[in-house]
C-alpha cells in the first residue's frame, strides 16, 4: 500500500465527516479526510447553535439521534475532553391548537423508538421555560433527554481523537474529480494529487449537488440559508432548548429556536419564510429586528439582552426533509452521506457510527426498514418533517 493509498476516503471534515474518521480510525482503517477549508468544522457546523435532540417525527432521524445524544452526553468520560455538554431538553410551547394535534400525532412514533417525550400543561411549561408568555399558551411537549454542545468545542475534539488514531486530514485541498473505473470508486482527485481507496464518504454539506456532477450522478441537495446569533452572557435561568413555531412576523419566519449556553449566553436561530434559497452567507438586515421581537413576544425579559454576534449558515435541504446516507446504487464502494437538511450536527456523530458499520461490518447499524428512509432511492416527494 502506497502514501496515496487508505482503506477510506472522507471528503468533507464537517458534522459528518470529521466524526466518521475517528470511528472508522478506531476501527484500525487506514483514513484520509480532504477538506477544501482551513480546519475541521468550518463549513455549516460552526454555523450551527449546538442543540441536539432525538424528537423527530421519523424513525431514521430518531434513531440516529438517539446514537448522535449516547455519544455527546458520553464524551468526556470516553474521550477526557469538554464539549459543553448540557442536559436540558427541549420545550416545544404551543399556542394553537392545529400544532398541538401535530405534535402529539407524532408520540406513537416517538415512543415506539423509547424516546422520553410528553405533553405539559401550561403551568408545567412555565415552570421549564421561566418567564414564558402564558397569554394563550395550552401547553407543549418536553423531552428532558435531549440537550446542547457546543460545535466548535466538538469538533476540535473530535479532530483532535481521530488524529490521534492515525487519521490523515489534508486542508486546503479542493476536489475536482473522482476516479470510477467499472462502475467501482477506485479514488479521490484534488488540485493537488490523487488519492486512492475502495470506499468512499462523500460527506460536503451544502456542496453535494456539485460533487454529484463529478460523480455522474444527480443527488437532490439544494442548500437554504438560515440566520442565527448569540447574546452576552446572562445569568443561567433556562435549562432547555425551545423551538416556537408559531407563525412569524408578515409571514417571514416559520420556527425559530434558541437555548441558552452553558457560558450563560442565549443561542438563537430562525427558519425564514419563503426559504432563501442559495450559498448566499451575507447577514439580512431584517434578521435581528424580526428575531428580536419574536423573543421578546415569547420571553419578555429577554427585551433587556445584548447581542454580541450574528451569522448566517445553510442548511443543504432534500426535497423531503430527510437525509442522504447510503452506498451509491451505481458505483460500488461510494457512500453518500449528505443532504443533513439543518441537522448534520446533532445527527453527525450518529450518522459516522452507521457509515463505520457499513464499511466495517458491511451492514447499517439501522434496520433496513429504517435505513431505506435515507435511502438514494427513495421517493423524494413525500411529507416533509415539520420539525427543521
Amino acid at each position: 500500500m502506497n502514501d496515496n493509498t487508505y482503506d477510506v476516503i472522507v471528503v468533507g471534515a464537517g458534522s459528518v465527516g470529521n466524526p466518521a474518521a475517528l470511528f472508522l480510525s478506531e476501527s484500525g482503517l487506514k483514513v484520509l479526510v480532504i477538506e477544501k477549508r482551513a480546519s475541521a468544522g468550518q463549513g455549516e457546523n460552526k454555523a450551527a447553535i449546538g442543540g441536539v435532540r432525538a424528537t423527530h417525527s421519523d424513525g431514521a432521524k430518531i434513531t440516529t439521534a438517539i446514537e448522535s445524544l449516547r455519544i455527546f452526553s458520553t464524551w468526556k468520560e470516553t474521550y477526557g475532553s469538554n464539549i459543553d455538554w448540557k442536559t436540558g431538553g427541549y420545550c416545544f410551547p404551543v399556542y394553537g391548537e392545529p400544532l398541538e394535534n401535530t405534535l402529539k400525532s407524532y408520540f406513537p412514533i416517538q415512543r415506539s423508538f423509547g424516546l422520553e417525550i410528553d405533553w405539559l400543561d401550561a403551568q408545567q411549561i412555565a415552570e421549564v421555560v421561566p418567564g414564558i408568555n402564558m397569554e394563550g399558551l395550552r401547553g407543549g411537549t418536553y423531552s428532558p433527554g435531549d440537550g446542547q454542545v457546543s460545535p466548535l468545542k466538538m469538533a476540535a475534539a473530535v479532530h483532535a481523537e481521530a488524529e490521534k488514531r492515525g487519521a490523515q486530514y489534508r486542508y486546503h485541498e479542493n476536489v475536482v474529480g473522482y476516479i470510477i473505473e467499472s462502475g467501482a470508486i477506485k479514488g479521490v482527485v484534488t488540485e493537488k494529487g490523487k488519492y486512492f481507496a475502495e470506499h468512499v464518504i462523500i460527506a460536503t454539506g451544502a456542496d453535494a449537488a456539485l460533487h454529484g456532477k463529478m460523480a455522474g450522478r444527480d443527488i437532490p441537495v439544494v442548500p437554504d440559508s438560515h440566520e442565527a446569533g448569540i447574546s452576552a452572557p446572562v445569568a443561567k435561568f433556562l435549562p432547555p432548548l425551545v423551538v416556537d413555531m408559531r407563525p412569524g412576523p408578515e409571514g417571514k419566519t416559520a420556527n425559530f429556536y434558541f437555548g441558552q449556553a452553558s457560558g450563560g449566553q442565549i443561542i438563537f436561530c430562525y427558519t425564514p419564510k419563503p426559504a432563501i434559497v442559495g450559498n448566499n452567507k451575507d447577514n439580512l438586515s431584517e434578521f435581528m429586528p424580526i428575531l428580536a421581537a419574536r423573543l421578546i413576544s415569547l420571553i419578555p425579559r429577554f427585551k433587556n439582552l445584548l447581542i454580541r454576534k450574528i451569522w448566517r449558515g445553510l442548511y443543504p435541504m432534500t426535497p423531503d426533509g430527510v437525509p442522504i446516507v447510503d452506498y451509491d446504487p451505481e458505483i460500488k464502494g461510494l457512500i453518500w452521506a449528505v443532504g443533513m437538511c439543518g441537522q448534520g450536527f446533532m445527527l453527525g456523530p450518529g450518522v459516522a457510527k452507521n457509515l463505520t458499520s457499513m464499511i466495517v461490518k458491511g451492514q447499517p447499524l439501522l434496520p433496513p426498514d429504517v435505513q431505506a428512509l435515507y435511502s438514494l432511492k427513495r421517493n423524494f416527494h413525500g411529507k416533509t418533517e415539520a420539525f427543521k
